[in-house]
């Protein structure tokens, strides 16, 4: 038998919660001295408890935790249960690191107002290109809407070209349109700069396309796209400044794409026409 400390060190939990256990009823000690009213555990009782903590830390009340264990949930049933949580948490920590990462790209934003040499920005005649694209639809502009719509398109078009035989013949085109009366929604375009005869692809899903030729303000943005706001935001405050308006939906040209997304290399490519007074 173990005293309430020692049975507390043995759980890696505090005396304090063992006894608010025992006035729930969740975890009664093996036995109480009645004339000191000291509480002693059994070894055995530890797996009670080990499944208490884990089902708490799954968000479980203490009050479902006990109608869990009274439904006697087996270890394999109680390690699908920590497993999903635990995919749960991954996702939680990932949408957290991207917020983190937008957050510090607003920052870098206002922290470079002003402060963009105009060499950056290079005006060019953008040729006409043949691209093969899937399309998919984002809830809007914000980079935890596109990311988790792009990312998985690329994904399914690189083998996609594979299997129907098409051979990309130049860097990767993400483009995006507004949705007509979408609400704010987006069609995200991903694609890939091929020689075929446009049209469908069989049956991949698969569209190729021909891009009109424009004149363009271009910018090459270094790093993840998750922080390419004060790069695209600089390239707007240029066109401003420099007599020019949107004339059209901008283009991002993969230059490079290694495994480090902060190795990426992309191009900006805004079209543009003289502004009328």
């Amino acid at each position: 038998m173990f005293t309430i400390g020692d049975f507390a060190r043995y759980g890696r939990v505090s005396a304090r919660m063992l006894r608010h256990y025992d006035e729930i009823g969740l975890l009664h000690p093996d036995r109480t001295d009645p004339a000191t009213g000291y509480r002693y555990y059994g070894a055995a009782q530890l797996a009670r408890l080990n499944r208490i903590i884990a089902l708490k830390d799954l968000g479980f009340t203490l009050q479902q935790v006990g109608a869990v264990l009274d439904d006697a949930v087996g270890p394999e049933e109680l390690r699908g249960m920590l497993r999903l949580r635990r995919t749960e948490l991954e996702a939680a920590m990932a949408a957290a690191a991207a917020r983190l990462a937008q957050v510090e790209a607003r920052l870098r934003s206002i922290e470079s107002e002003g402060h963009m040499s105009t060499d950056d920005v290079v005006m060019k005649k953008v040729p006409a290109v043949r691209v093969a694209e899937l399309t998919g639809v984002a809830g809007s502009y914000e980079p935890q809407d596109i990311g988790p719509v792009i990312g998985p398109l690329y994904d399914r078009l690189l083998p996609l070209l594979g299997e129907a035989g098409l051979t990309p013949s130049g860097p990767g085109i993400a483009r995006y349109e507004d949705v007509p009366d979408g609400g704010g929604s987006v069609v995200v375009y991903a694609g890939m700069t091929v020689s075929a005869p446009v049209g469908p692809v069989g049956d991949t899903g698969i569209t190729v396309v021909e891009l009109p030729p424009f004149e363009a303000a271009t910018v090459v943005h270094r790093g993840s796209m998750d922080s390419v706001l004060p790069t695209s935001q600089a390239l707007a405050r240029w066109i401003d400044a420099n007599g020019y308006r949107s004339s059209g939906y901008a283009r991002e040209i993969s230059l490079e794409c290694p495994e480090d997304r902060d190795g990426w290399v992309t191009e900006l490519q805004e079209p543009v026409v003289r502004a009328t007074a």
